[in-house]
């Protein structure tokens, strides 16, 4: 999954975020082979100047994050007529003008591109997901997703924030934050310790973990973060909610959680029954516009609704079996993806599939109004036409 910040574009279960902030980083700097970064530390750099970079050993500095802090208002005089002048210039709280528009930041400051943009991956067998800058394509962090260095994680989503969300096949639900200056003061050291390479910290020491939540599930799959509400005045999401599933046992029942994305506590639950007794329960997740939790089986025999408004649920059986992977679409179309691939559209209640044997495991939409969906298997990767159903690609 990418992940960006402010302002994005929701591709199916994934998000590109595009900046609204400042793209001006704060300043940080990690040593050359630690892989940590620590944040807000004056700089002991061999050439003094406190700025980011290594010092001259190579072996990399720390540097000092703030800057010069400004008394407030002042007065001008006690006259009739005279107004406070204000450091900053503008008055506080109050956004300047357009300063949330496409390509204009805080400040009314151009923003020419996103503040980040990050690949994460779940690492199974080591319980770990990386981070990579899609940029230089490098592995910028890896983190461990439970306290025990297990878990075998699976399914990562990203909020249109840009932090990531996990799921671990043997329970728990992780949230990191994408951006080092979101990350808080945990551990008791000075500044912000943070795993920058390919090498994960000690579960006590990183510090860009949101949160950790534990589950008792035999299997959880599926997490997938809902929109959230944005603020103009901040330029930023706010109250993101995150969906995710779990089951005990080959049973007809799967619970359905809604988590609160702040702090990972379990906002509201639902237990769905009429399911395929499978050893996976709910297989793959995505939300639409609305916020609304679609989920889909790995046999295929099941696709399942929870309403955001009421956590009312509904189930469908698809007209064939086989479902790896699957998406919804910026039409609301709901796609499961495997030999043959479905699409099931709310508004009619209706089905329609592509020739058997096109083959896909995972599927992504673009965002275009009438692009392409993207269906991976086999080493090869196909443009299905969303409306005809045709490979064009």
């Amino acid at each position: 999954k990418l992940s960006g910040r402010r302002g994005s574009l929701l591709l199916g279960a994934s998000c590109l975020a595009l900046a609204c902030g400042s793209t001006e980083p704060p300043a940080d700097t990690a040593g050359a082979d630690s892989g940590i970064l620590t944040q807000g530390v004056p700089s002991t750099g061999a050439d003094g100047s406190g700025e980011n970079g290594s010092g001259a050993d190579g072996s990399g500095t720390q540097a000092t994050a703030n800057g010069s802090q400004s008394s407030g208002a002042e007065e001008t005089g006690g006259g009739e007529g005279d107004t406070p002048k204000f450091d900053l210039g503008i008055q506080p709280d109050v956004p300047a003008q357009g300063a949330c528009e496409p390509g204009v930041g805080k400040g009314g400051k151009k923003v020419d591109g996103p503040d980040f943009s990050y690949l994460w991956a779940a690492n199974s067998s080591e319980g770990t997901i990386t981070k990579i800058d899609t940029e230089t394509v490098t592995e910028v962090g890896r983190f461990q997703v439970r306290p025990d260095g297990a878990g075998s994680p699976s399914r990562t989503s990203v909020s249109l924030s840009g932090n990531v969300a996990v799921a671990s096949r043997s329970g728990g639900v992780t949230k990191f934050y994408a951006a080092v200056e979101d990350c808080v003061e945990s551990n008791g050291t000075p500044g912000i310790q943070t795993s920058m390479n390919n090498a994960a910290l000690p579960w006590d020491q990183e510090e860009c973990r949101a949160w950790h939540t534990p589950f008792g599930y035999s299997t959880q799959r599926p997490v997938a973060w809902a929109q959230g509400e944005w603020n103009d005045v901040t330029c930023e999401w706010e109250n993101e909610l995150l969906w995710t599933a779990g089951r005990n046992g080959s049973v007809a029942q799967a619970d359905v959680i809604l988590m609160d994305g702040d702090d990972g506590a379990v906002v509201d639950m639902v237990t769905i029954d009429g399911l395929a007794p499978d050893q996976y329960g709910i297989y793959g997740a995505a939300v639409d516009s609305e916020g609304n939790f679609w989920g889909s089986q790995l046999s295929g025999t099941r696709l399942i609704k929870v309403s955001m408004a009421d956590m009312s649920t509904q189930v469908w059986t698809p007209p064939s079996l086989g479902g790896y992977g699957m998406t919804v679409d910026v039409d609301g179309y709901v796609w499961i993806c495997a030999s043959t691939i479905q699409r099931y559209d709310p508004a009619t209640d209706t089905w329609a599939s592509t020739a058997s044997g096109i083959g896909s495991s995972g599927c992504m939409a673009d965002g275009g109004k009438d692009g392409l969906l993207w269906a991976a298997a086999g080493g090869v990767i196909r443009g299905v036409n969303r409306e005809t159903l045709q490979v064009d690609r």
